[in-house]
């Protein structure tokens, strides 16, 4: 399951973040990259600092606090996040995320994006499944999540900068499919609660959601 998720953070707090990113100091990213995907990968990060922990907090807290994140990610744990920066020319090939990462199962992988699109050509976000390729350039403030098994690319930069967070999530759910029926049960239970308010039919709804968690979470 693929998800363009809007609204993570609001325009004020996605300026915020990025007029702090603008006092940052960055290096190479392929410091963080694999050996195979290292030889692919030219973008900024930003180096850890005071400042950069700031920005991850806000935008963590953005996250987990958002009802389709968490219904979609069901987090049990986050890495820290990477302040990511494409600059004109600058791209990361074709490649999988690691399958562990600072002692994490990465389940799901996500990229919170800062920038306005209309201020820098190329640079999206290419997720490739085995029908298709899917670019995605999102509003500042929006996140798209997707599955960390996924092959994905950040296609060359032509103009401008493309900033960005990104991260990894291990689930409580770490099987995809039983996340999506748990997503659609959430989807299901908030429309009848809207609906009907509460009912003998929600209580049944609610019971099956609870009891499924019970017997996927791991």
């Amino acid at each position: 399951m693929i998800l363009a998720i809007d609204g993570i953070l609001t325009p004020a707090e996605t300026a915020a973040l990025r007029d702090a990113a603008g006092g940052l100091d960055f290096t190479d990213g392929r410091a963080t990259a694999g050996r195979i995907a290292r030889a692919i990968k030219a973008n900024d990060q930003a180096v850890p600092s005071d400042d950069l922990d700031a920005i991850r907090a806000k935008a963590t807290a953005a996250l987990m606090a958002h009802p389709v994140f968490a219904a979609a990610a069901r987090p049990k744990a986050m890495t820290p996040l990477i302040l990511s920066r494409y600059r004109e020319g600058q791209t990361y090939g074709m490649h999988v995320d690691d399958a562990l990462m600072q002692g994490l199962r990465t389940d799901l992988s996500f990229t919170l994006f800062l920038s306005d699109p209309e201020s820098y050509d190329g640079g999206a976000l290419v997720v490739s499944d085995a029908v298709e390729e899917r670019a995605f350039r999102l509003a500042p403030g929006s996140a798209l999540l997707y599955p960390s098994t996924t092959l994905h690319r950040v296609e060359p930069v032509t103009r401008g900068t493309r900033l960005c967070l990104v991260g990894w999530a291990q689930s409580w759910i770490r099987d995809a499919g039983q996340r999506e029926v748990l997503f659609d049960l959430d989807r299901a239970i908030a429309d009848v609660l809207a609906r009907e308010g509460r009912s003998a039919l929600l209580d049944t709804l609610t019971k099956t959601r609870s009891n499924l968690i019970r017997m996927w979470a791991a």
